[in-house]
């Protein structure tokens, strides 16, 4: 996918280009700066920075890799934090803007970053995260070819995430309320003992206390925001309401008549929601996170069948709402669950608006989830 994050030591990672947070004077400093040359050759590596000089902080310039798996060493000079008002922030933004174009310039196919700034620097890692994703969301939207971007941290508690990314997204997702949906749905249904109850006795289980009304069409994924820890509901004397399920399509149709009905696939359904928005394909896969080449297989095949992943991320690039959203999934037949702690970010995301494809990924590497693209 066009843009991933990883947890790796970078001088480990394989990409046409890996950057450096250098010191901006020709010699080895700490932290990533020393990991490099160490893996690189030190010497090599010295000799030619010495030809290059001093580096201004924000700018970018380029040597060979020598030991590295890479074609180049991209070598670029955080800003120092003091207190923000020392033009940090866009000092950093210099960084990725000017490593991304260089990068472009060389033409390289694939290019790993750290979380510049963040270490002996200090710069705040919830910021220095929004930096990043920024500028790589932007040049990735902008560039006509196609480049993988890494971005490569030390653990998942680097990835500190701001309220700008996904608000209270902690608490959402909170195991403790997972448990209690969880248990809420399969601890509420009759246990053997309550199904030989009389059919008054079993009208009090479905009390409407307890179960939600048997005209509302709402679903556990259309609660309130933040009503995740609301009981799971149900229509009287029924099975579980599906959080999923699709209105009644094929009427009294008999079985051929149901076979026979035309249904769009997800590939159909997906390009008739491009064209239905009036968008461009770069426009759409970018928003994606997925590739030109992928992209291009999809719309030559109408068998296409997704992973979830891929799925919900085309549902994003679109800007889908819940019920737009499970419509495409089921026509993969996919689905989202409560129980998932990716699929209750995606919900989070959606019932909030967050269509941003890059913050979104943070927010599922922060939990340990697969992230959206293909």
């Amino acid at each position: 996918m066009p843009f991933t994050i990883i947890r790796n030591d970078i001088t480990k990672v394989t990409a046409d280009a890996i950057v450096n947070t250098a010191n901006p004077r020709p010699v080895i400093g700490g932290g990533t700066d020393s990991g490099i040359y160490h893996a690189a050759g030190e010497e090599l590596l010295l000799a030619e920075r010495r030809k290059i000089g001093e580096i201004a902080r924000g700018d970018a310039v380029h040597t060979p890799a020598f030991g590295l798996n890479a074609k180049y060493i991209i070598h670029t000079v955080g800003p120092v934090w003091t207190d923000g008002r020392h033009g940090e922030r866009e000092i950093l933004h210099s960084c990725y803007k000017n490593s991304l174009a260089l990068a472009a310039e060389l033409s390289c196919e694939s290019i790993a970053f750290p979380l510049i700034s963040t270490g002996s620097y200090r710069f705040p890692k919830y910021e220095a995260l929004d930096i990043a994703l920024d500028e790589i969301k932007k040049f990735l939207l902008m560039y006509e070819k196609d480049m993988d971007v890494i971005l490569v941290v030390f653990d998942r508690e680097s990835v500190q995430l701001s309220k700008s990314v996904v608000g209270n997204i902690d608490e959402f997702i909170d195991d403790h309320t997972v448990k209690k949906v969880r248990s809420m749905e399969f601890d509420r249904w009759p246990t053997n003992a309550s199904l030989s109850r009389s059919r008054d006795d079993r009208r009090d289980f479905h009390s409407p206390q307890v179960f939600r009304k048997k005209e509302s069409p709402e679903t556990l994924f259309e609660m309130e925001e933040g009503d995740f820890s609301a009981p799971v509901l149900y229509e009287p004397m029924s099975a579980p309401i599906l959080a999923n399920a699709a209105p009644d399509e094929f009427g009294d149709l008999d079985l051929d008549g149901i076979l026979m009905k035309k249904e769009d696939n997800f590939q159909q359904r997906l390009f008739r929601l491009i064209d239905e928005r009036n968008l461009e394909d770069p426009v759409v896969y970018k928003k994606a996170n997925v590739s030109r080449k992928v992209f291009s297989k999809i719309r030559c095949n109408e068998n296409y069948h997704p992973t979830k992943k891929t799925a919900v991320a085309f549902a994003i690039a679109l800007e889908l709402d819940l019920p737009e959203m499970r419509d495409l999934l089921s026509r993969a037949g996919l689905a989202l669950s409560p129980g998932s702690t990716f699929d209750r970010i995606i919900f989070y995301c959606v019932k909030h608006r967050i269509y941003d494809i890059y913050e979104i990924n943070a927010a599922l590497f922060k939990y340990d989830q697969e992230l959206l693209g293909c």
